[in-house]
């Protein structure tokens, strides 16, 4: 059963009461149409404001800082003196003897095969054992200290009796005078290879299985090769394959990464081919 709508009009004096079957058809339509807004306009009243939309903002993207790039440590040229006797850096030439001349090392007996001259100064001793035993254990035979420390007056006599010999020119060029040697310091020695056909202080002794071997390695233990063939005019001798001086590690591992051959050329020092006076 349908429920009439019901409205009131004024009718004459007083309000009656009418249905929309009383009502014209465009009455009922023009009802119906007012109803539907009045609906329409109290959901609308009721329901929630929106709130207009927001827009969440974007995280800033800020640049990264651009990392301090971490500095190369730099070789410490001054950590040793290359002036003082006792310093495993010092720089002995034809220009350079020591001070005092007639300087005496500490000293302790060499543990490999000698021949003439078995001490040197204790860590110099101690890398040559361990160098001697390396050089063995690779494969590429024995060698012997044909030559280590040589005192002052033992390197006078040595020097003179080239120059009865030879000639001081020839002298000069073959061995230091004395407290102008790399002996004198106990941190230098002349090897030899075992057997040595023919090889003993020769040039050839470069071309051995040893001679090869020590240019190659003798770094590792803190050797330097003092005398390369192609640095007699910096260093004032021959080029001689069976002379080390030890410089210590540190200083050996420098030179050698570095591609210097010569102390002088290290620290930036003089050329010395020929003594002062």
């Amino acid at each position: 059963m349908r429920h009439p709508l019901v409205f009131r009009r004024k009718v004459g004096p007083r309000f009656g009461r009418v249905t929309l079957g009383s009502v014209s058809k465009s009455g009922r339509i023009l009802a119906v149409a007012a109803l539907v807004l009045i609906v329409v306009g109290t959901t609308s009243a009721c329901a929630p404001a929106r709130s207009p939309a927001t827009h969440s903002p974007k995280p800033s993207h800020s640049a990264s800082p651009t990392p301090t790039p971490t500095p190369t440590p730099t070789f410490n040229k001054q950590a040793l003196s290359i002036d003082d006797p006792n310093s495993l850096w010092v720089v002995v030439n034809k220009l350079r003897p020591l001070n005092p001349i007639n300087y005496t090392p500490p000293l302790v007996n060499v543990t490999i095969a000698h021949v003439y001259g078995d001490q040197m100064q204790a860590p110099a001793a101690a890398a040559l054992a361990q160098m001697t035993a390396a050089l063995a254990a690779a494969g590429d035979g024995q060698i012997e200290a044909q030559s280590a420390y040589r005192s002052y007056n033992a390197q006078l006599s040595d020097h003179a009796a080239l120059v009865a010999r030879d000639g001081l020119t020839v002298a000069d060029n073959e061995s230091a005078r004395a407290g102008y040697s790399e002996h004198q310091t106990g941190l230098a020695v002349d090897l030899a290879p075992v057997p040595a056909d023919g090889c003993n202080l020769e040039i050839c002794f470069g071309t051995t299985p040893q001679g090869k071997w020590l240019a190659a390695n003798a770094w590792q233990y803190g050797f330097l090769l003092r005398y390369p063939a192609d640095k007699v005019a910096i260093t004032g001798y021959q080029y001689e394959p069976w002379h080390f001086r030890y410089i210590g590690v540190q200083l050996s591992t420098e030179l050698h990464n570095e591609g210097v051959e010569t102390l002088e050329e290290f620290f930036g020092l003089p050329a010395a081919p020929n003594y002062a006076g």
